[in-house]
């Protein structure tokens, strides 16, 4: 029977092989080397753990203390590198992905949190943090606008499954079950608001022949 710590792991290795294919094939779209795309694949599928077990203070964090997750996002980053001919529509690729990272990732980094002692708030926002700290790294890195700073539904879908995993763990239904229903909650709503293109509300532009306010002074005698 699978432990809970097993399955815990099991999900996180499996959100940084997805993440760093994200960031791989993000990287080859821009024409990097082999070197380069290895490096955003590793940004992009360890960013966010690293973060999270630094807030938690798990020192050394995970990436750097459990070989299986340096060398899962590397070989993963190399196979994305010399399989790239095989993926056809790379962009596709990069989203579907990089909601299946966001996904895992928010699950796991609220579970982890909530098992380091958080207050339920810090722990859904150490989730979502975690969720989208790889995704943050990897745009960075290949010359974009963090994907968590436009309008698209991003960091709220990953907030939002925070919080569903902290009421689980709450209710004492934080199995492998409900967790994974949480997941592809995500998910879900990811790919549905890029499918839909739902946006947070941005403020309205200035017009054009609106006039600049006068910041003058009192007219001088």
């Amino acid at each position: 029977m699978v432990t809970a710590s097993a399955a815990l792991l099991l999900a996180d290795l499996t959100g940084v092989a997805i993440f760093a294919a994200s960031g791989a094939s993000a990287a080859v779209a821009k024409r990097l080397d082999l070197f380069g795309v290895v490096f955003v694949g590793f940004v992009a599928a360890l960013g966010g753990g690293i973060f999270r077990d630094l807030v938690i203070d798990e020192a050394p964090p995970l990436a750097f203390a459990d070989w299986r997750y340096a060398v899962t996002a590397a070989v993963t980053a190399a196979a994305v590198f010399w399989l790239h001919p095989q993926l056809a529509r790379l962009r596709t690729t990069v989203l579907v992905l990089d909601a299946a990272g966001l996904a895992l990732f928010t699950v796991t980094g609220t579970l982890t949190a909530l098992h380091a002692g958080m207050p339920p708030v810090g722990a859904c926002v150490i989730g979502m943090l975690t969720g989208i700290g790889g995704g943050l790294g990897r745009d960075l890195l290949t010359g974009e606008i963090p994907v968590v700073l436009r309008r698209e539904i991003y960091a709220v879908a990953a907030l939002v499954g925070a919080v569903a995993v902290v009421a689980l763990d709450r209710a004492g239904l934080a199995g492998p079950g409900p967790l994974t229903v949480a997941a592809l909650f995500v998910f879900v709503v990811r790919l549905v608001a890029l499918r839909r293109r739902w946006s947070a509300p941005v403020a309205a532009e200035r017009s054009a022949r609106e006039p600049l306010p006068d910041r003058s002074g009192p007219d001088e005698p």
